[in-house]
């Protein structure tokens, strides 16, 4: 889809609203040890806020892969942003994947704190990048 700026600006706006939205969700769903679903959610908000980037920059895609590909290529190769955050959105993708469709998988607490800290400075540090381009 093409979109005027101000249009692209709204979206924008509403994926980061859906990533804040996945964590306050990942909070309740900790609080109550449902961690399968946390996965799911931590990894959602992580997707949401690398859509908004995406829109930022005249890339849309609705496959993961896909935008993975390109948020790894145009950020983390050519050292616009540290190569761990491609870590992190690479692993949480992998572990969402297990969680949806392998059978019999569990994730402990710790295991699911550290990735929610990941989840939230991923976002914070996208965001970043979209104040930057002034699109927040």
């Amino acid at each position: 889809m093409t979109f005027d700026n101000e249009s692209r600006i709204e979206l924008i706006k509403y994926r980061l609203q859906q990533a804040e939205e996945a964590v306050s969700d990942v909070e309740l769903l900790i609080g109550n040890n449902r961690f399968r679903s946390a996965v799911n959610r931590i990894y959602y908000g992580m997707f949401y806020s690398l859509l908004a980037v995406g829109l930022a920059n005249q890339f849309e895609s609705s496959k993961h892969a896909q935008l993975i590909g390109w948020f790894n290529k145009n950020f983390i190769y050519a050292k616009k942003v540290d190569e761990r955050f491609g870590k992190m959105i690479n692993k949480a993708y992998n572990r969402r994947t297990k969680s949806d469709y392998d059978t019999y998988i569990n994730f402990d607490k710790e295991e699911i704190e550290e990735m929610f800290a990941e989840m939230k400075e991923f976002i914070t540090e996208i965001k970043r990048l979209l104040d930057m381009a002034n699109y927040r």
